[in-house]
């Protein structure tokens, strides 16, 4: 029996495809999904017939019919056909890819570009306006700032003039109580030592048989002092420079003084006390003006108390202004003025000068009412330190001597505004001072009576030349208020006299400078002090028309008829 053979099966592996992609693409590359292997089973049967050349048992390798060879050559073409499509596919996907990859790359750079420039410019614009808003929340809070810090300053002020203002009401009070009591204290002491006193008479009577006209010895109730010094130098041998040294002026000068007021500060003797010599008690007031001492240390030169240094000081300044004053400070008569515009001609070459205006400041302690009105803001500012003044204006004639003054104005007030509350200002006003120029500085107004230099910018020659006539004049006047300032040196310094007081101070030693100035006393070089006031220009500087023509007139007169000291040539 035959055994029936096995079919022969044959496989036929087709062709696979890779797709690799570039880890480095700039562009994501499209992964195809790996193609299954299939492969392609062919199963030969064996023909039916056998080969009787064939020996039994051997089973020989068939051979191909014709069918078998149209088989696998049709299958071959489709496997070939089928190769070629996907390779065509495959480069047509790639290269399509490509472009569209290239063409969507090339939009999105651009769109980017754009949506970050258009990020970068609201980045800048929210910048600029989060930095104006800044800027104008530091500008409010800037305003806040300054008006609260001003509404805080004006009330200090408020608080402080109020307090002091109370202060100096309790102080008041407190020294009216005081005095009253130390009043009721001296009557109670008074009445006992006249009952003392009165007993004593009538235990000495009998026993030294004195009569009725017959005098006692006096109790003295005064604290014993020293008065060697004032004993020394009151003698007739003392040396006359070294007593000028201490007073001022000369010992006939003094004795001039001492003589005219002989009258007027001579006190009588009580029975508790001799009185203080008339020499003793302007030696007080003088040695006090000049050297500007306190009074504790006057108290200790004169062997006084200081209660009554200070009184006496008071009482001989008084007697000035009331028995010298108008001896030696008076405005000048009709012959007088008359020579005080020559000899103010012959200097500067302008007519009918008849006087030579200044205005400076003495310092003072701050007071305890109206502080402000008393603030000097320029000194404060020049010397960086707190000061409080009073102004003195005066008008000198061609020899520095004083024939007007006016004491007293708080040092807070422009020139200006002192020149408007002077006698001199009610005098000009009243007629009194036509046909007079009285020159003043760039801080008084123009006016019919008052010539001041000119102040605005880009001045002429002529100008100019008008200006220095003026300065040479004002130079009168500021030569004076340094004499008036180094021979008084309470002038110098804070003066502990109270502001009620003051012009009464003040203006005795402007009356002593004119004694001093008529006699010719000399300055000493050690005296000497650097006059130094701010001046600011007056807000209404011109105040006539009629003036302004006449000040033209006169500086045109000055340039064309040889009067100017600066060659224009």
């Amino acid at each position: 029996m035959e055994e029936e053979e096995a079919p022969v099966r044959v496989i036929v592996k087709a062709p696979h495809h890779r797709v690799h992609t570039s880890p480095h693409a700039s562009f994501p590359s499209i992964n195809k999904p790996p193609k299954r292997r299939t492969s392609s089973v062919l199963t030969f049967q064996k023909p039916q017939h056998p080969n009787p050349n064939t020996p039994m048992g051997i089973s020989p390798v068939p051979f191909l019919v014709q069918e078998d060879y149209s088989h696998f050559y049709n299958l071959f073409a489709d496997t070939d056909s089928n190769t070629n499509k996907r390779k065509r596919n495959s480069k047509e996907d790639e290269g399509g890819g490509a472009e569209q990859n290239g063409h969507h790359a090339n939009n999105s750079d651009s769109v980017i570009f754009k949506d970050l420039l258009a990020s970068l410019i609201l980045l800048e614009e929210e910048e600029t306006r989060e930095q104006q808003n800044r800027m104008v929340e530091s500008q409010q809070q800037r305003a806040m700032f300054n008006a609260s810090f001003q509404n805080q300053a004006r009330a200090m002020e408020t608080y402080k003039a109020q307090s002091q203002d109370h202060y100096a009401k309790s102080e008041e009070l407190q020294n009216k109580i005081t005095k009253k009591a130390r009043r009721a204290v001296a009557a109670a002491a008074s009445s006992v030592i006249l009952e003392e006193t009165s007993s004593v008479q009538a235990q000495d009577l009998p026993q030294t048989g004195l009569g009725s006209g017959s005098t006692v010895q006096r109790r003295m109730w005064v604290r014993n002092r020293s008065k060697d010094w004032w004993e020394q130098i009151s003698r007739k041998d003392f040396p006359e420079e070294e007593f000028r040294q201490w007073f001022r002026m000369s010992r006939s000068t003094f004795d001039l003084i001492c003589d005219e007021l002989d009258a007027a500060v001579t006190k009588k003797n009580t029975m508790l006390r001799d009185a203080i010599p008339v020499r003793q008690r302007v030696a007080v007031c003088i040695w006090r003006l000049a050297t500007g001492d306190p009074l504790r240390l006057v108290s200790k030169r004169f062997g006084l108390g200081i209660s009554t240094c200070h009184k006496l000081v008071l009482e001989v300044c008084y007697a000035i202004r009331a028995v010298l004053m108008p001896k030696f400070l008076q405005w000048p008569s009709e012959e007088k003025m008359k020579r005080v515009k020559e000899e103010f001609e012959g200097v500067s070459g302008i007519q009918n000068v008849g006087g030579a205006m200044y205005t400076t400041h003495v310092p003072i302690i701050a007071p305890k009412i109206s502080v402000s009105a008393y603030f000097n803001k320029r000194h404060t500012e020049r010397n960086h330190k707190t000061s409080y003044s009073v102004t003195v204006q005066g008008v000198v004639d061609s020899r520095g001597v004083f024939s007007d003054v006016c004491i007293g104005w708080p040092g807070s007030m422009p020139d200006d505004q002192v020149l408007e509350k002077s006698a001199l200002f009610q005098r000009a006003n009243s007629g009194n001072l036509r046909d007079v120029w009285i020159v003043g500085n760039s801080g008084h107004p123009l006016m019919d009576w008052v010539l001041v230099p000119y102040t605005h910018p880009n001045l002429t020659w002529t100008q100019h030349a008008f200006n220095e006539k003026i300065e040479e004049i004002q130079g009168t006047a500021k030569q004076a208020f340094a004499k008036l300032k180094a021979r008084w040196g309470c002038l110098q310094k804070r003066t502990e006299v109270k502001l009620q007081d003051l012009p009464v101070v003040l203006g005795a030693c402007c009356v002593l400078h004119n004694i001093c100035e008529m006699r010719n006393e000399q300055m000493d070089s050690e005296w000497g002090f650097e006059l130094f006031d701010d001046q600011m220009v007056a807000e209404n500087c011109i105040r006539s028309a009629t003036s302004m023509q006449a000040r033209d007139h006169i500086a045109h007169h000055l340039l064309h008829h040889a009067h100017s000291a600066t060659a224009f040539l």
